[in-house]
C-alpha cells in the first residue's frame, strides 16, 4: 500500500521541530551549570532564553514569508545549517554576552525555520484530517522536552554543558539538514482543490492583518505563550525549590512533555470533530487552571500529577492557531500569516522566562510567577471566547504580498 506523501512531510516536521525548538526549550536543564561556570544569575541565563524566543519569533515571520516565495525545502536547509553553526558557537561561549549572541540570537533565528514553515506546508498537503496532521507536526515541540532535554541532561552529567551543545549541533547538521531534501510543495491540483473547497477567496497579507480576527488570534497566542513559557523554563528550578531533586525536576519536565504529546493528538482530533476554536477555548481554560494550581501545590507527587495536565493543556492548544489561520485566511499566505502570529506569540514566550527569573532572584520564590502567569492565561481564554471567522475580502487580491 502506497503511503500518502503528506505523511512524510509530517514525519520530517516532527523531527525538525523536535531538534530545533526542543533545543531552546531544553535550556531549562542548562540553567544551573551555565550560571555556575559563567558566574551569572538565573535571570542572566534566562535572558538567553528570552533572546532565543524573540529571535525565533522574528525568524518565524521571515522564514514563513520566504517559504511562501521560495518553498519550504530551501528554508529548512538554510535554517538547519544556521542552527548547527549557532549551537557549535554556543558550546564555545566564554561569557554571557557570547552565549546571548550565539544561542540567543543565532540559534533562536534558526529555530524559527522549523515550526511555522513546516506547519504551513503540512496544512497545504491535507484537506481531511488537517487538524490532526498539524497537531502531529507540533508534537515535535513536546518531543523536544522528553528527548532533547533528557539527552542534554545526560551529556551534561558526564561531559558538561559544552559537550551537550556540541552534540545538539551534530543533530542539526546530520539530521535536520539532509532530511530537508525530502520536502516537496504539494502538487498544483491539490492546492487548487483545497483552496476551492475550504476557502474560495484567499486573502492577501495586508487584508488579513487588518482584520480584528487576525489581531485576536495573535493576542490569544501571545497570552497563551506568555502564560506557559515561564513555568516550562523554570519547572526544574521550581521543583527543586520545593524539595525535589534535580532528577525529579527533570522528570517532571519530561512528564509535562509526554502530556503535551497526548494533548496534541486529543485536541487535534477534537478540533477536526468540534471545531478548532472550541477546542482552543477548552485547552486554554485547562492551561490557566493548572498554572494557578502550581502556586498552591508543593508536594513532589502533586507536582508530577499537575505537570501531566499542564502538558496536555499547553501542548494541545499549540497547533490550533495554525488551523485557525488556515481556515480563516486560506493557503496562499499561510506561511507569512502563521509566521506573523508566531512572531507575536514568541514575544510572550520571551517575557515569561525573564519575568520568572527576575521574580525568583528578587523573592527566592516562584509563587509570584505562577499567579501572574495564571492571570495571563485567563486573559487568553477571554480573548478566544469572543473572536469569530472573518467575512470574505471584498475584492480578489492580485498578489499575496
Amino acid at each position: 500500500m502506497q503511503i500518502y506523501y503528506g505523511w512524510f512531510i509530517v514525519a520530517y516536521g516532527i523531527v525538525a521541530s523536535c531538534i530545533s525548538v526542543g533545543t531552546i526549550i531544553s535550556l531549562s536543564v542548562f540553567l544551573n551549570p551555565i550560571s555556575q561556570e559563567l558566574n551569572t544569575s538565573h535571570a542572566g541565563v534566562s535572558s538567553v532564553s528570552t533572546l532565543a524566543f524573540l529571535a525565533m519569533g522574528v525568524g518565524s515571520f521571515i522564514w514563513g514569508a520566504l517559504s511562501d516565495r521560495f518553498g519550504t525545502r530551501a528554508v529548512a536547509l538554510i535554517g538547519g545549517l544556521l542552527l548547527g553553526a549557532g549551537l557549535l558557537g554556543a558550546s564555545n561561549a566564554q561569557d554571557l554576552g557570547e552565549l546571548q549572541l550565539t544561542f540567543g540570537v543565532v540559534v533562536g533565528l534558526a529555530a524559527g525555520s522549523a515550526f511555522a514553515p513546516l506547519t504551513a506546508l503540512t496544512s497545504s498537503w491535507f484537506t481531511r484530517r488537517r487538524s490532526l496532521a498539524v497537531a502531529l507536526v507540533s508534537m515535535g515541540l513536546g518531543m523536544g522536552t522528553i528527548t532533547i532535554a533528557p539527552l542534554a541532561g545526560v551529556i551534561i552529567e558526564f561531559a558538561g554543558w559544552r559537550a551537550a551543545l556540541a552534540s545538539l549541533s551534530g543533530l542539526a547538521l546530520f539530521v535536520v539538514v539532509p532530511g530537508a531534501l525530502l520536502l516537496r510543495q504539494p502538487p498544483p491540483e491539490l492546492t487548487d482543490t483545497t483552496a476551492s473547497s475550504t476557502h474560495p477567496t484567499d486573502w492577501s497579507v495586508s487584508q488579513a492583518v487588518r482584520t480584528p480576527q487576525f489581531v485576536a488570534i495573535a493576542l490569544t497566542f501571545f497570552c497563551c505563550c506568555g502564560a506557559h513559557s515561564g513555568p516550562i523554563l523554570h519547572m526544574v528550578g521550581s521543583a527543586t525549590s520545593n524539595g525535589a531533586s534535580t532528577f525529579e525536576g527533570t522528570a517532571m519536565l519530561t512528564v509535562a512533555g509526554i502530556g503535551g504529546l497526548v494533548g496534541r493528538i486529543v485536541f487535534g482530533l477534537a478540533a477536526d470533530r468540534y471545531g478548532a476554536r472550541r477546542a482552543l477555548v477548552v485547552g486554554l481554560s485547562l492551561q490557566a487552571l493548572t498554572i494557578g494550581l502550581y502556586a498552591l501545590i508543593t508536594s513532589v507527587v502533586g507536582l508530577f500529577v499537575l505537570s501531566i495536565f499542564f502538558g496536555i493543556a499547553y501542548g494541545g492548544v499549540m497547533p490550533l492557531y495554525a488551523v485557525l489561520i488556515r481556515e480563516y485566511f486560506g493557503a496562499r499566505i499561510m506561511g507569512t500569516a502563521f509566521g506573523a502570529v508566531t512572531m507575536v506569540a514568541n514575544v510572550g514566550m520571551a517575557l515569561g522566562p525573564l519575568a520568572g527569573g527576575w521574580l525568583y532572584d528578587s523573592y527566592t520564590s516562584y509563587v509570584g510567577m505562577y499567579i501572574g502567569a495564571g492571570i495571563i492565561g485567563a486573559a487568553a481564554v477571554l480573548i478566544a471566547l469572543v473572536f469569530r471567522a472573518p467575512s470574505e475580502p471584498k475584492t480578489q487580491p492580485l498578489a499575496a504580498h
